[in-house]
């Protein structure tokens, strides 16, 4: 095997979802640069191998990475694995990947899981444009802005969120985007697997109800309408198809007029109310 530095994706939850390819990855290279090695030495056992770790994170990248471009220059090749997901994506390893490429060491992608993309693929939010803005800022000023910025995107937004700061983000998305339809993706594919959808001050009420709030959130939010997002219907999907109907518009006409007012087609709609 030539030097190089694979970008080896691997499992946000079902250890069952790493690929044959990751595997085979996993068992050939010299060494694997990880997050945790804690974490990464369950999925080793898992597949029953045996390979060296070194620890690569958010506070040793700087330094750790002249000593891996040093190591494949001398012949390894390496696998850089975060603790779940695609490496890099709101994980270390930009510093290393751009130093490779700039050393002329072939880089390799090896896909797999996201959690990003797991969770907007069964959201039931339009997936012809999307946009990931990471994990949410911690204070709320900063949140407010991060939404404020993106929030008249013609796109489907994505960010990732801590279970003991999702209450402050959703009362954020609610006082800056309105009522729009959101979708809240915990736990994705483990047991307890979850998917909540609803306003932001509906699904702010269902968590809240609860003992405890486990889980790093996947929080999805429905796109802007055309023109502005301030312009977005602040009364919940479903409130306003029953008001409609309570008007004794037929239902399936008032699910293609709120939809076409909050800038979603009928199909959307109508999968948001029927999960």
């Amino acid at each position: 095997m030539p030097p190089t530095l694979y970008i080896v994706a691997t499992p946000i939850g079902n250890l069952s979802d790493l690929s044959e390819r990751a595997a085979s990855i996993l068992r050939a290279v010299s060494t694997i640069a990880c997050e945790d090695t804690r974490q990464t030495r369950k999925l080793l056992d898992h597949l029953s191998l045996h390979r060296p770790l070194l620890a690569f994170h958010e506070h040793n990248e700087r330094e750790r990475t002249p000593e891996l471009i040093a190591r494949m220059e001398s012949g390894e090749s390496l696998a850089l694995v975060s603790d779940a997901g695609t490496p890099l994506i709101s994980d270390p390893g930009y510093r290393l990947i751009e130093a490779a490429l700039e050393a002329g060491i072939p880089v390799v992608p090896i896909p797999g899981p996201c959690a990003a993309i797991t969770a907007l693929s069964a959201s039931g939010l339009p997936t012809d444009a999307f946009y990931f803005g990471g994990f949410f800022h911690s204070k709320t000023a900063q949140r407010r802005k991060q939404l404020e910025v993106v929030g008249e995107l013609a796109a489907t937004l994505i960010f990732y969120e801590a279970p003991h700061r999702i209450l402050e983000a959703l009362e954020d998305i609610e006082a800056t985007l309105g009522a729009r339809q959101v979708v809240l993706a915990r736990e994705l594919t483990k047991i307890h697997e979850e998917f909540l959808r609803g306003a932001p001050g509906e699904l702010r009420e269902t968590l809240s109800a609860r003992a405890a709030i486990k889980g790093e959130f996947t929080v999805l939010i429905g796109k802007a309408a055309a023109g502005s997002a301030a312009a977005m219907p602040q009364v919940p999907l479903a409130e306003a198809v029953a008001a409609l109907e309570a008007q004794g518009v037929p239902r399936m006409d008032a699910i293609k007029q709120a939809a076409r007012e909050r800038g979603m087609s009928k199909r959307e709609a109508y999968r948001l109310l029927h999960p």
